[in-house]
């Protein structure tokens, strides 16, 4: 994010939306929506929008991202195991925050799309998979903070599995319509508000394999 004036009007308008975490701001402050955002469409990456990518998925409106970060609340020593890369902005965001994140996506272009921007933008600390989310990563757990980035019945077992005590997940849960974005911790679970978020899909979609 180059534009002094476009930032600070991206900046403005997450506060403005309700965002007001100092650390969360400046993470996204810091990390360039642009470099994750559809080229085509790199023109609508500051304001608060979702924007279309492969597979009728959806790259997360920062306000939304916002609010995630600041219930996450990722440290610098955490390791974070996030559910839905997506583009890859909010992984990027947890970066900065963070120690190390391992991010999975259920879609493998998504996935390779989103490991060569963390490796133009050298966050050597991120691990991006192609595994279905609902599943967790065994390999790396536990995790100090885990985030879902999809609507969920209830959290999955296999989750809290890998969360370790004391950690903090994040998760909406709820139907299509009616959604609450949730934090658990310690056994006990927080209700942060309305949230909107397409539903968690289980398993790994039928692809063509990718180009070797």
């Amino acid at each position: 994010m180059s534009d002094p004036a476009r930032l600070m009007r991206f900046v403005l308008e997450l506060r403005q939306a309700g965002v007001t975490d100092a650390r969360a701001l400046s993470a996204m402050e810091r990390t360039p929506r642009t470099h994750y955002a559809p080229e085509h469409l790199d023109g609508l990456a500051f304001d608060d929008i979702s924007l279309p990518l492969a597979h009728a998925q959806t790259m997360t409106k920062p306000s939304v991202v916002g609010r995630v970060l600041s219930a996450l609340s990722p440290q610098p020593g955490d390791t974070v195991l996030e559910i839905g890369a997506g583009s890859g902005f909010q992984t990027a965001c947890i970066a900065s925050l963070a120690h190390k994140v391992v991010t999975l996506e259920r879609w493998r272009d998504l996935t390779a799309d989103a490991r060569v921007k963390f490796g133009t933008a050298r966050l050597m600390r991120v691990q991006a998979y192609t595994a279905d989310g609902l599943d967790g990563w065994a390999d790396e757990a536990p995790y100090d903070r885990i985030v879902v980035n999809g609507a969920l019945s209830d959290i999955p077992e296999a989750l809290l599995a890998q969360l370790k005590p004391g950690g903090v997940l994040i998760a909406p849960l709820g139907d299509a319509e009616n959604q609450r974005l949730i934090r658990y911790r310690n056994g006990a679970r927080e209700d942060l508000g309305p949230i909107k978020f397409a539903p968690l899909e289980r398993g790994l979609p039928d692809e063509a394999p990718l180009p070797a």
